[in-house]
């Protein structure tokens, strides 16, 4: 791997972890800079339009590894139900492994602090529920579920999956997530 190709995924890193614990707005480009251990024109190098676009950068890097290991978890289950419940539990073993480290929900610093500050932002924002909720709704359609409660039904579990993990950070406990796991059924089904 090349320097280059290192200090742009630092900045990456480093931006969204502080996105992550500190918010979008709390969040300086000096600090990223600093904590990156960058150099001072690297970060508009890599991304010339400055913080938006470094959002930009980091909200489809959590969009893409969430999507992936759903879609991993669609190919491996033989029930979306399996599916939704086995990433569930993989997003719970990581989470106590890092003792909650870097395991902020998607919609808490993203969906909420950042739709106002620009339409490109918020977009980008309903584009990754809408990529979450697709993964779902197509296993749910290859079950044979009506197309408009397949879509609701994907919708209500990327809202239970971000406010269970939105708890499980708060008490520092995997209960939160433990305890969507066993009503995913009862949504499902």
């Amino acid at each position: 791997m090349s320097n280059k190709h290192n200090t742009r995924e630092a900045i990456v890193d480093t931006a969204s972890r502080l996105f992550f614990t500190q918010g979008y707005h709390a969040t300086g480009l000096n600090q990223i800079i600093k904590d990156s251990d960058s150099p001072k024109g690297s970060l508009y190098y890599y991304f010339p339009r400055g913080k938006e676009e470094l959002a930009l950068t980091c909200i489809s890097r959590t969009s893409v590894f969430v999507a992936q290991l759903l879609s991993h978890y669609a190919e491996t289950q033989s029930s979306t139900t399996a599916m939704i419940q086995d990433f569930i539990l993989e997003v719970a073993r990581k989470a106590e492994e890092t003792s909650f480290e870097g395991f902020v929900p998607f919609s808490f610093w993203v969906a909420v602090e950042t739709s106002c500050v620009s339409d490109e932002l918020r977009s980008a924002c309903q584009s990754v529920f809408k990529d979450w909720q697709d993964v779902i709704m197509h296993s749910l359609l290859k079950e044979g579920v009506d197309e408009q409660l397949a879509s609701d039904k994907a919708s209500v579990v990327v809202s239970l999956y971000e406010g269970a993990l939105l708890q499980a950070l708060t008490y520092k406990s995997t209960q939160p997530l433990l305890a969507a796991v066993q009503v995913i059924p009862a949504i499902l089904g």
